[in-house]
């Protein structure tokens, strides 16, 4: 066994017996691997809807926040020139569009004989952006519409899905300058008006 006085883990048997410990340390079995590769994939699975439903809700407030912020351009810009400016939907990112419908971009552009485009956006994916109105800002920074009133207008911003439930961000201006975003959902769940 060992020399008398030796402790037994000191003698060749009981480095035998440390070495085996530190063999069996060395990593996982097959079956703790296959454990944990399960657990995992139960998580990944209850993950994903939440996730999608971030990644959508993330879709849906860059969309309006891209919106907010070309009306707010086309504000200032008219302040800053002292002229007219315009945001109108546009299909082809040069002129504004005639008619009504979903919006598949815009331009912020300042209007006349010798118009110029500030600048164009385009709806990104399955993003929908409908409603409003071509909005005109004046020198004094009010958007108004053809009387002369001060413009109220609504714009949607929808994505057709049911995750998130909220699919739906409306961009109301009102006063020809206040904005304000609301998060709604729409009436048929996972449509777009």
């Amino acid at each position: 066994m060992g020399k008398p006085g030796m402790h037994p883990s000191h003698g060749p048997l009981g480095r035998q017996r440390r070495a085996g410990v530190r063999a069996r340390q060395g990593g996982f079995t097959l079956l703790e691997l296959m454990v944990t590769l399960a657990v995992l994939a139960i998580l990944v699975s209850l993950a994903t809807p939440s996730f999608t439903a971030v990644i959508n809700g993330n879709r849906l407030t860059a969309q309006a926040n891209d919106l907010v912020a070309d009306i707010q351009l086309a504000r200032s810009e008219a302040v800053r020139r002292n002229r007219t400016v315009r945001l109108c939907r546009s299909e082809d990112g040069a002129s504004c569009a005639d008619g009504e419908g979903n919006w598949t971009g815009w331009i912020v552009m300042l209007p006349g004989a010798d118009p110029e485009v500030l600048r164009v956006a385009t709806v990104k994916g399955a993003v929908e952006v409908s409603g409003g109105d071509t909005m005109n800002f004046r020198p004094d920074g009010l958007a108004r519409d053809d009387t002369g009133s001060l413009l109220a207008t609504t714009f949607t911003v929808c994505l057709p899905t049911t995750r998130p439930a909220e699919n739906v961000r409306q961009v109301d201006v009102a006063g020809g300058s206040r904005i304000n975003t609301v998060v709604a959902s729409h009436a048929t769940p996972g449509e777009c008006p």
